[in-house]
C-alpha cells in the first residue's frame, strides 16, 4: 500500500479520480450530442447527418453497447499481457485520437473516430476501476469510501460535459464539440502519465504461473464458485438498471427535445443540457444518501449490496411512472409539450436509484471476484453494462413505432417487479457470498455507497 496519503487515502486514488473524471467528460460529451447530431437536418445552419430517429437510436444502442463490451478484451489484455496500468495508458491514447478525428467533418472520420473511442474505453474503463480497489488491503473499509470518491469524480465529468460540449456542439458546431471532448481526454491522459509515481504498487502485470513450460490451471474453490453465482446475478441487475437508465441519452434525449417545454423565464434550455442533470444530482446527493444508508445499517436494518441494488431498481422504476405522466400530459397539451419540471423530478428518482446500484456494484465486484480474474470480471461487468445500453437503444427504437408512454409504463412495471423479487430473496443470496460482503469490523453488513 502506498505511503503517500491525502485525506486518509492513497494519493494514487486522486490520480485515478482525475483521469476517470476527464475520460467521463469525453464520453458523456460524446453521448450528449451523438443522437442530436445524427438527427439534425443537413440543411441547418449547423448541419447534422439527417438520419431519422429510429436509425439514430439504433446507432446509439450499438455504440453505447460496444464501448462497454470491449471491456472484456480490455480486461483480458491487462490480465494476460500488459497489466492494468499500461492498458489504461493505451486506452487513453486511443480515446484522444478518436475524439480529435471526430472533429473533422467527413463520413470516414465519423466512423473511424467512433471505432477508436470504443477501443479506448474498452482498454481504460475496467482497468482503472480495478486499480482503485487494488490501492487498498482486503477488508479495509476505506475501499468503499474510495469508490464513492471515485464515483463523484465520474459525475463531475458527466455533469460538466453536456453543459460545455453540449453547448458548443448544439449552438456552434457539432464537430467542435467532438474535438472539445478530446481535449478533456488529453488532460486526463497527462494527469495519469505524471501521476505514475503514486501508482507504483498497483496495476502491474503479474505473469501466469507455469509448470514445466505448461500454463498452470488454477481451479476455483467451492466458495469462489458460490461468489461467482452471486456476481452473475448482480450482472443481470446491471443489465436491467442500465437498460432503463440509459434512456437518458437516447429516447429521453429526443423526448426532451420534442415533447418538453424547455423554456424557463424566457430562456430555452438546450436539450443536451439535461444530460448534465443526473450527474449534478449525484454530486449533490451522493454523500447524503451514503449517510442515510449508514444510519439505516446502524439501526440494524438490512443494507447489504444486493438489498441496495433491489431498492435502487424499484426507485428508478418510479421515475418512469413520472415519465409516463409527462408523456400523457404532452399528448393532451395544446402545443404537444409537457412541463420541464417533470424531467427534474424523473432524473432525481433515477439518480437515487443509481446511487444504490452503480457504485455499489463496482465495490461488490472487487470484493467477490477471484484475484486472478479481477480485471476480467470487471470487464464482464462493463460488458453487461453495454448490453443494458443496447437494450436501452432497442426500447427507444420500439417507442418510435408505439409511443413513449407505453415504453415508460412497461419499464416502470418491470423494474418494480424485478426489484421486489430481489429484495425478497436477498437473505438467501447473501449466504452465497460467504462473508465477502462484510467489513473489517466484523459487522455482517457492509456499508457500500
Amino acid at each position: 500500500m502506498p505511503n503517500q496519503t491525502l485525506w486518509g487515502h492513497p494519493k494514487g486514488l486522486y490520480i485515478l479520480f482525475f483521469t476517470e473524471l476527464w475520460e467521463r467528460f469525453s464520453y458523456y460529451g460524446m453521448r450528449a450530442i451523438l443522437v442530436l447530431y445524427v438527427t439534425a437536418k443537413t440543411t441547418a445552419l449547423n448541419p447534422g447527418m439527417g438520419w431519422n430517429n429510429v436509425s439514430a437510436l439504433e446507432l446509439y444502442g450499438w455504440y453505447t453497447m460496444m464501448v462497454y463490451v470491449m471491456s472484456v478484451p480490455g480486461g483480458l489484455l491487462a490480465d494476460r499481457f500488459l497489466g492494468q496500468k499500461k492498458t489504461v495508458l493505451l486506452g487513453g491514447f486511443l480515446l484522444c485520437i478518436g475524439h480529435f478525428i471526430l472533429a473533422f467533418d467527413t463520413l470516414w472520420a465519423f466512423y473511424t473516430g467512433i471505432v477508436l473511442i470504443i477501443l479506448g474505453v474498452g482498454g481504460l474503463k475496467p482497468n482503472i476501476s480495478t486499480m482503485v480497489g487494488g490501492l487498498y488491503k482486503s477488508g479495509d473499509v476505506k475501499r468503499d469510501t474510495a469508490f464513492t470518491i471515485f464515483y463523484i469524480g465520474i459525475n463531475i465529468g458527466a455533469f460538466t460535459a453536456p453543459l460545455i460540449v453540449g453547448y458548443v456542439g448544439e449552438e456552434i458546431n457539432w464537430h467542435y464539440g467532438f474535438g472539445l471532448a478530446g481535449i478533456g481526454m488529453a488532460i486526463g491522459q497527462i494527469v495519469y502519465m505524471f501521476g505514475q509515481k503514486y501508482l507504483k504498487t498497483v496495476g502491474n502485470f503479474v505473469p501466469v504461473i507455469k509448470e514445466n513450460g505448461i500454463r498452470k490451471k488454477v481451479k476455483l474453490t467451492s466458495i469462489e464458485k458460490d461468489r461467482m453465482l452471486v456476481l452473475i446475478l448482480s450482472f443481470i441487475i446491471v443489465i436491467v438498471f442500465w437498460g432503463a437508465y440509459e434512456q437518458a441519452g437516447g429516447l429521453m434525449n429526443l423526448f426532451a427535445r420534442d415533447k418538453i417545454d424547455r423554456s424557463i423565464m424566457g430562456f430555452v434550455i438546450p436539450a443536451s443540457y439535461f444530460q448534465a442533470l443526473p450527474a449534478f444530482y449525484v454530486i449533490l446527493f451522493g454523500m447524503p444518501i451514503a449517510y442515510l444508508w449508514t444510519q439505516w445499517r446502524k439501526m440494524g436494518k438490512e443494507s447489504s449490496s444486493l438489498f441496495k441494488m433491489g431498492i435502487g431498481t424499484i426507485i428508478m422504476g418510479f421515475g418512469f411512472l413520472l415519465l409516463a405522466k409527462a408523456a400523457s400530459n404532452a399528448s393532451i397539451s395544446f402545443d404537444g409539450k409537457a412541463s420541464v419540471y417533470w424531467l427534474f423530478a424523473v432524473y432525481l428518482l433515477h439518480v437515487i436509484g443509481e446511487l444504490s446500484i452503480s457504485p455499489v456494484a463496482l465495490s461488490f465486484i472487487t470484493k467477490l471476484a477471484p484475484v486472478k480474474y479481477a480485471s476480467l470480471m470487471m470487464g464482464i461487468y462493463f460488458m453487461v453494462t453495454g448490453l443494458g445500453n443496447k437494450l436501452a437503444g432497442m426500447l427507444g427504437e420500439a417507442a418510435q413505432n408505439t409511443s413513449e408512454k407505453t415504453i415508460f409504463i412497461s419499464v416502470f412495471i418491470f423494474c418494480v417487479a424485478f426489484g421486489l423479487v430481489l429484495v425478497l430473496f436477498v437473505k438467501k443470496l447473501k449466504k452465497l457470498t460467504h462473508g465477502a460482503d462484510v467489513d473489517s469490523n466484523t459487522n455482517p453488513i457492509v456499508e457500500i455507497s
